[in-house]
């Protein structure tokens, strides 16, 4: 039903899975959610959705003292035909639908931000080329509200670009209508200095599809929380994810699918490459299927590849049942070193040894790279990890 698996190469891994009588969609977080930052106390690394994360490198994000100033952000949308582009107000109906803040600084991007973006695409459109959100920062510190709206049936490939200095906080909301199809490719290609937490909220509606693919390159801390439930039934969630983490930097994915209604299908796949002295990654994955979830199909795997000494890796795959009637539900974990016989095998074939890693490494990425479906998004991440694997050599 699961599979778990340790390999100590410098990390930990975890796993487990439990039949519960009672839970909600905050099982594991030490307050409800919510949208007043009161009600979540100032975290002391102590509590589980804080234990990983280094607090003194959040800037105040945590803790109210990082206020707004300075440069902040400039988004730009290029919206193609069909497509409408909004800046609303806190009182907009959409705002906060997705989803509710589950930690202090997400609650803290919800009080704080003035506006919020709103791409939307009217019911039945579907959208020829993607929607690109380039999102700039300027240094200082900023928050931040993005919702992506979908209506019933309508398709759209979403590009949301992340790069520059600075400290964000956002909230980002997807709504996807019946029926509807919905790609959202999400880069973190920030420079060295910048944070970035985020949290992700998905609700997708009957017969929906809404995938979304998280890569992570850039920046000296980035958490972000995707997080996915159904407003129908019949609706299907992958959540793909890459991240090369690099020396010092901070790197942290926390999923959460909220199998609540009847029939529904989930599949999270994440794969990670760590090199340099404290690179630091977290993968956390949890499933929550509600008693009222009959017919869930489930999984979620993390892989991670550990290139040199110095490097951690915790990850740590949940799964939460309340009902025996699902269709199919597991998790895989596995953090290992290169393998020695892969190196071999090219080196024998004449390939030197530093190309040889490039390959093993490209390879790693490579399945995860093509559901991506943008030869231009494709070529900049591969470039990117080329570009990583040269600073090491």
């Amino acid at each position: 039903m699961a599979e778990a698996q340790n390999i100590p190469a410098g990390s930990t891994t975890a796993g487990s899975i439990a039949v519960a009588a009672e839970s909600t969609v905050a099982t594991r977080m030490s307050a409800p959610p919510s949208y007043d930052v009161a009600d979540f106390p100032v975290p002391h690394g102590r509590e589980e959705e804080w234990r990983f994360t280094p607090l003194e490198r959040l800037r105040g994000l945590h803790d109210g003292s990082a206020v707004a100033r300075d440069g902040g952000v400039t988004v730009e949308v290029t919206d193609p035909e069909g497509v409408i582009v909004e800046t609303v107000g806190r009182d907009d109906a959409r705002v906060g639908k997705a989803g509710i803040p589950v930690d202090r600084v997400a609650a803290q991007a919800y009080c704080s931000f003035e506006k919020a973006s709103v791409v939307s695409v009217p019911k039945e459109t579907v959208v020829s080329e993607p929607i690109r959100i380039a999102v700039r920062g300027e240094g200082g510190v900023s928050y931040g509200h993005q919702i992506i709206e979908l209506g019933a049936f309508a398709e759209a490939v979403v590009v949301i670009d992340h790069t520059g200095d600075g400290v964000l906080a956002a909230n980002v909301d997807y709504l996807i209508g019946d029926g509807a199809k919905l790609t959202v490719v999400s880069v973190q290609d920030w420079d060295d200095k910048a944070v970035h937490v985020a949290q992700h909220n998905a609700l997708v509606g009957r017969d929906a599809s809404f995938k979304s693919i998280v890569v992570t390159f850039g920046g000296d801390l980035v958490r972000l929380q995707p997080r996915v439930r159904y407003a129908g039934t019949g609706g299907e969630a992958e959540l793909f994810g890459l991240y090369f983490t690099d020396r010092g930097q901070h790197q942290e994915h926390r999923l959460l699918v909220d199998h609540n209604t009847p029939h529904c299908k989930s599949n999270a796949a994440y794969k990670g490459a760590l090199q340099g002295t404290d690179a630091h990654a977290v993968w956390i994955g949890d499933v929550l299927i509600r008693a009222a979830a009959e017919g869930t199909d489930t999984y979620e795997m993390n892989r991670n590849l550990v290139l040199t000494d110095g490097a951690r890796v915790d990850s740590v795959p949940n799964l939460e049942i309340e009902t025996g009637e699902i269709a199919g539900a597991g998790h895989a974990s596995a953090t290992g070193r290169f393998d020695d016989e892969q190196l071999f095998y090219l080196m024998a074939r004449g390939i030197p040894e530093t190309e040889a890693r490039r390959l093993v490494v490209r390879g790693f990425f490579a399945e995860l790279v093509q559901k991506i479906g943008l030869p231009d998004v494709e070529e900049r991440l591969m470039a990117s990890i080329e570009a990583e694997l040269e600073a090491s050599v």
